[in-house]
């Protein structure tokens, strides 16, 4: 089994339970993990052989750009998208960062992971 890893998928959103999220949004980081086998990619060099990355980015983007109240649910639809992309997709991991969450403390995110 092999492994890709897109990381660091900046995004600004709008998501989150308070009125000033909806209005204002705030920065957030997806960070993907997909488990396949992509030897037939090692030995032929061709695109078709891989789960392509950008069609994994384009997931996180479309499905950030749907606002939630929680990103539970952002990262519950990611998931579910990723894992109908491509049959060679045996496991894959989403974690959905918040950044600067509006919650009474210091606090530098809020993550959700979902791995299935």
């Amino acid at each position: 089994m092999n492994r890709i890893e897109v990381n660091g998928i900046h995004i600004y959103a709008y998501h989150g339970c308070l009125p000033e999220e909806e209005r204002i949004g705030g920065n957030y980081i997806v960070d993907l993990e997909i488990d396949t086998d992509f030897s037939e990619a090692v030995n032929s060099d061709k695109l078709i052989d891989t789960v392509d990355y950008v069609a994994l980015n384009k997931i996180v983007e479309e499905e950030m750009a749907v606002r939630s109240k929680l990103i539970e649910q952002v990262g519950g639809r990611i998931m579910k998208r990723i894992k109908a992309l491509d049959r060679r997709i045996l496991k894959a991991s989403v974690k959905v960062r918040k950044l600067a969450p509006p919650i009474n403390g210091n606090v530098d995110e809020v993550a959700i992971v979902i791995s299935e």
